[in-house]
C-alpha cells in the first residue's frame, strides 16, 4: 500500500482589534473552523494574532506564559479537529523578559516554540532576543518556525532545513510598504531550500502601521500555490505533496553541493 505524503495546509490572513484578546481569539477560531472545512491539517496564524501588533504600551499586561491561555484555546481547536495550529503571541518569559514567540500546538498539546531572534525597528525595546533555533516534529514532517522580519535572514531557514525541516512557516505582521521584500523573500526561501513556505500575514492597520496581507503558500519550485490580496480576512489553502521536497532538492541540489567548510569557518 502506497503512503500518501499529500496534506492540506492553510495560511490565515486576519485583522486584529488592539488589546482585545477575546475578540481576536474568537476571530481566529472562526477562521480556523473555515480552514478545517477546507480540509486543512496545518493552520498558520499571523504574528501577535491575539492582541494586535502595536500594543507596545500594554505588552506587560497582555503577555502570557507558554503554555497558557492562548495556547489552551489553540489546543482545544487542534484536539477537536485533529490538526496543528501555529501562531505568534507575546510571551512572558523568565526574569520578567517578554518575547515575540511563535508556538505550535497539536491534538496532543504543546509541540514547540520559537522566540524571535531578529527584531525589527523598535521591537528591541519591547522584547528580548531568542537564542535557540530548532525544528519541530509533526506527524507528517519537521517544520521550521520563524517570525515576520526573519523571512529576510536566509541563514535561519537554511539551518532549519539542515536540521530536517521540509516546511518553513512565517507567522507575520509584515508592513505594506515593503511588499517587494515579502514577495521576493518568501519565494527565495522556498527555492534555496527546496522547501514549502507557509507565510501568514496581518491585514488592516494598527495606529500608523499598515500591514500588507498577501498571505501565501509557496512550493519548493517558487510556484505560488495559493495566495490572497492585501485587504481582508482570508483562509488561504493548498494541497501540498511532501515528495516534491526531495524531487526539487535533486533538480536544484543547493543543499547537496553546499561547501559547509566555508560556512563553518565564517560563522
Amino acid at each position: 500500500m502506497t503512503v500518501s505524503n499529500k496534506l492540506t495546509v492553510a495560511s490565515i490572513q486576519m485583522d486584529c482589534i488592539l488589546n482585545d484578546k477575546e475578540a481576536n481569539l474568537n476571530r481566529a477560531g472562526a477562521l480556523i473552523e473555515d480552514a478545517v472545512k477546507k480540509g486543512a491539517q496545518l493552520v498558520v496564524l499571523p504574528e501577535l494574532f491575539n492582541t494586535g501588533y502595536r500594543v507596545e504600551e500594554y505588552d506587560t499586561v497582555l503577555a502570557e506564559p507558554i503554555p497558557g491561555a492562548a495556547t489552551q484555546r489553540m489546543h482545544q481547536l487542534a484536539a477537536k479537529h485533529h490538526i496543528y495550529i501555529a501562531g505568534a503571541i507575546i510571551e512572558s518569559g523568565e526574569n520578567g523578559i517578554l518575547y515575540d514567540t511563535a508556538v505550535v500546538v497539536g491534538p496532543e498539546g504543546f509541540k514547540g516554540k520559537h522566540r524571535k531572534m531578529h527584531l525589527w525597528g523598535g521591537e528591541d525595546k519591547r522584547f528580548g532576543k531568542g537564542e535557540q533555533l530548532d525544528v519541530i516534529q509533526l506527524s507528517f514532517c519537521k517544520i521550521g518556525l520563524l517570525i515576520c522580519y526573519e523571512i529576510g535572514f536566509p541563514e535561519m531557514a537554511r539551518i532549519q532545513v539542515h536540521k530536517g525541516a521540509d516546511i518553513l512557516i512565517y507567522t507575520s505582521a509584515f508592513g505594506r510598504a515593503r511588499y517587494y521584500a515579502w514577495d521576493t523573500a518568501s519565494r527565495s526561501r522556498a527555492l534555496e531550500n527546496g522547501a514549502f513556505v507557509i507565510a501568514s500575514n496581518r491585514c488592516g492597520q494598527d495606529k500608523d502601521s499598515a500591514f500588507g496581507g498577501l498571505s501565501r503558500i509557496v512550493g519548493p519550485d517558487t510556484t505560488i500555490l495559493a495566495s490572497y490580496g492585501a485587504e481582508g480576512d482570508a483562509v488561504v489553502c493548498a494541497q501540498i505533496d511532501l515528495d516534491e521536497v526531495a524531487r526539487m532538492r535533486q533538480v536544484l541540489p543547493y543543499l547537496r553541493d553546499m561547501n559547509e567548510k566555508l560556512y563553518n569557518n565564517n560563522f
